[in-house]
C-alpha cells in the first residue's frame, strides 16, 4: 500500500469513530381543542410543544395587511393582520424584493391588470438606509409574512421578503438569485446544485437550496419546485377573489407536525411516528410518503386508550425535565428561571463523586451542566438572551474546554444563536433566536383536595366520593364516560380483577377507569369516548372544603 493510500484509510477510519447516528422519534398527541408534539432522540425528549388547535398565527402564514400607524422614530409601521395585538414591521424587514411584490399587490387589490415581468423587474430595490414612511402610509394595503409569534405582550413580528419554504429548496417570488446552503462544503456538489436549479426554475423566480437537497436529484427538486410555484399561485388567487381590499390570510403554512417533519426528518435516523388522531394520521403519512417515498411504514396510528405520552413515557420526562430545578449526572443540578429581560441558569455540583482537587470538580460539574443544557435549550424552545453561572474555575485552558464543548453541542440545535466566551466571573452568555413562545408547562402539582392548605379528608373516603360522582355525572351526562386518575388510586381501583371496584363501576354505571401521569394525587377528570372534557374536579368543588372555607 502506496503513502497516499495509506493516509487516506487512516482519515477514513478516524472520521468512523465520530459518526453519530441519532435514533429519532414523533409522538403527536391530538385532543379536541389542543394538539402537542413531542420528539424524542436516543429515547430522550428532545422537543416538546403544545399548541391550540385554533391557532392561526404561524411563521410562515402570507397575509394581506393594512398599515395603521407609521413610526418615524423606529422606522417602522404596525400593521393590522387580524390578530389582537397590532403586528411589528420594521424597514430593514421590507427587503429588497419590497417594490417588486408592491406593485403587484397593488394591481390585483384594485382589479387592474397584473403587471408582466418586465414592467415588475423595473422597479428599483429599495436602499437599505430609506425611511419606512417614504413608501408606506396609513391605511396602505401590502403582504407581509409572519416571521415571529406573538410572545408575551407583543403582536406578531412581519417581513415583506416573502418566502415559500419546502424541504428542499426555498422559493423566493421576483427574487432572480439562486443561493446553496454554506453547510454544504464541497463545492462541486454546491456547483452542481446552482447549475440545476438555475436550469428548472421559470423567470420571476428565486431559489434558495436547503442543506438536505444535497445529493437530490433534477426530477425531485423539479417536483418540489413545482408545489411551490403553485402555493405561490393560488395565494395570488386568493388575493384577486377579494371583494375588496381587507386584512386576509392568502397563505397557509402547513402545520407544525408536518413543519417538523419537514425540517428534521432523515429517513435513516428516523425510526417511528405515532399518531394517536387519524385524521392527522393520513396527513402525516399522506406527506412522509411525498418527501420520502418508501418511508410511510414506519407512521403508525396509536389506538391505546392510555394516553399516548404516558405509554412512552413522555409525560414523565416532562416533569423531570421541565421543572425550575433539573438534575444532571454525578448528582450536580440547574436551576432554571426566566425574567422579562432574559434566562438565568445556575450551576449547582451537588454533593455527590465530588474530588479532591476543586479544579478539576469544576471542570467535571460544569461539562456535565453544559450537556444539560443544550438539552434545556431545544427542550424548552429558550430565545433571546440566556445567562450560565458556571462553577468558577482558573484554568484558561479548562475554560476554553467548555466553550468549545459548548459550541460542539450547540451545532446540532437549528435555532441561530451565538456563545461568548467565559468572562473572569465564570459566566457565559447565549443568545438564541426566538420565533415562538417559550415552551412553559407547570410541572408542580397542587393537592387538588386542600389547595395547599395541608388538611384533607381521609383517603379512605376517596372512593366512596368517588363513586357519588361517577353516580351523579352518569345521570348528567347521559354518554359513555372515561374516568382519568392517578396510577395511585389507579393500582388500588384495579386491585382484584373481576372483583375489582373499577370493574364494579363498569358494570353498574359504564364508566371506564383509566390512568393518567397529568392527574394529581387525588385529582380525576371525566370525558367523553372522543377525549372532550367533561369535568376536572378542582378543590373548590368539594362540599367539605367549602364548608370549611365559610
Amino acid at each position: 500500500m502506496n503513502k497516499a493510500n495509506f493516509g487516506r484509510k487512516l482519515v477514513s477510519n478516524r472520521f468512523k469513530i465520530f459518526i453519530v447516528i441519532v435514533k429519532s422519534e414523533l409522538f403527536v398527541d391530538v385532543q379536541p381543542k389542543e394538539i402537542a408534539l413531542a420528539l424524542v432522540e436516543d429515547d430522550r425528549l428532545m422537543e416538546v410543544s403544545r399548541e391550540k388547535r385554533e391557532m392561526t398565527f404561524v411563521v410562515g402564514n402570507i397575509y394581506v395587511g393594512r398599515v395603521k400607524k407609521v413610526m418615524p422614530s423606529l422606522n417602522a409601521v404596525f400593521v393590522d393582520v387580524g390578530y389582537e395585538k397590532e403586528a411589528f414591521l420594521h424597514y430593514l424587514d421590507l427587503g429588497e424584493n419590497f417594490l417588486k411584490t408592491n406593485i403587484v399587490v397593488k394591481s390585483i387589490l384594485s382589479k387592474q391588470k397584473t403587471p408582466d415581468l418586465n414592467q415588475i423587474y423595473s422597479q428599483d430595490e429599495i436602499s437599505k438606509e430609506g425611511q419606512i414612511s417614504d413608501y408606506l402610509n396609513v391605511g396602505d394595503h401590502l403582504l407581509v409574512q409572519i416571521s415571529k409569534e406573538p410572545i408575551n405582550t407583543k403582536g406578531p413580528r412581519l417581513t415583506s421578503e416573502i418566502s415559500l419554504a419546502g424541504r428542499n429548496i426555498v422559493l423566493l417570488p421576483y427574487g432572480d438569485k439562486v443561493m446553496v446552503s454554506n453547510k454544504i462544503k464541497s463545492e462541486s456538489e454546491r456547483s452542481r446544485l446552482r447549475q440545476l436549479v438555475q436550469s428548472i426554475k421559470p423567470q420571476g423566480y428565486g431559489v434558495i437550496v436547503r442543506t438536505v437537497a444535497e445529493g437530490k436529484r433534477v426530477a425531485e427538486l423539479d417536483g418540489e419546485l413545482q408545489l411551490l410555484i403553485k402555493r405561490w399561485e393560488d395565494s395570488l388567487k386568493k388575493m384577486q377573489q377579494l371583494s375588496e381590499p381587507k386584512v386576509a390570510l392568502v397563505n397557509e403554512e402547513i402545520g407544525r407536525t408536518t413543519g417538523l417533519l419537514r425540517d428534521i426528518f432523515n429517513p435513516e435516523t428516523f425510526e417511528k411516528i405515532e399518531v394517536n388522531d387519524e385524521e392527522v394520521y393520513e396527513d402525516i403519512c399522506a406527506y412522509v410518503e411525498l418527501i420520502a417515498p418508501g418511508c410511510k411504514k414506519i407512521v403508525h396510528y396509536y389506538k391505546d386508550e392510555q394516553p399516548i405520552f404516558d405509554h412512552f413515557q413522555i409525560t414523565r420526562q416532562m416533569k423531570t425535565g421541565l421543572g425550575r430545578t433539573v438534575g444532571f449526572k454525578n448528582g450536580g443540578y440547574l436551576i432554571v428561571e426566566r425574567t422579562e429581560a432574559l434566562w438565568s441558569i445556575d450551576v449547582n455540583s451537588g454533593s455527590k463523586n465530588k474530588t479532591t482537587d476543586q479544579e478539576e470538580n469544576a471542570i467535571n460539574v460544569n461539562m456535565l451542566a453544559a450537556d444539560e443544557i443544550a438539552h434545556q435549550l431545544r427542550l424548552r424552545d429558550i430565545g433571546g438572551i440566556i445567562i450560565i453561572d458556571f462553577i468558577d474555575m482558573d484554568s484558561a485552558e479548562n475554560q476554553q474546554l467548555l466553550y468549545d464543548h459548548m459550541r460542539e453541542l450547540l451545532a446540532r440545535d437549528r435555532a441561530k444563536h451565538n456563545i461568548l466566551k467565559l468572562s473572569k466571573i465564570g459566566v457565559m452568555q447565549i443568545t438564541r433566536q426566538r420565533v415562538r413562545p417559550a415552551v412553559e408547562i407547570n410541572v408542580q402539582e397542587v393537592c387538588p383536595t386542600c389547595m395547599g392548605r395541608g388538611k384533607i379528608q381521609p383517603s379512605i373516603m376517596f372512593t366512596d366520593m368517588l363513586e357519588e360522582e361517577i353516580a351523579k355525572y352518569a345521570e348528567s351526562f347521559k354518554c359513555k364516560m372515561r374516568l382519568y386518575v392517578h396510577p395511585y388510586p389507579y393500582a388500588y381501583l384495579s386491585k382484584g380483577w373481576l372483583n375489582s371496584i373499577k370493574s364494579h363501576w363498569r358494570r353498574k354505571y359504564g364508566v371506564k377507569v383509566l390512568e393518567s401521569q397529568e392527574m394529581a394525587f387525588l385529582q380525576y377528570k371525566f370525558t367523553d369516548r372522543k377525549g372532550h372534557l367533561l369535568l376536572l374536579n378542582t378543590p373548590h368543588e368539594h362540599p367539605s372544603n367549602q364548608q370549611e372555607q365559610k
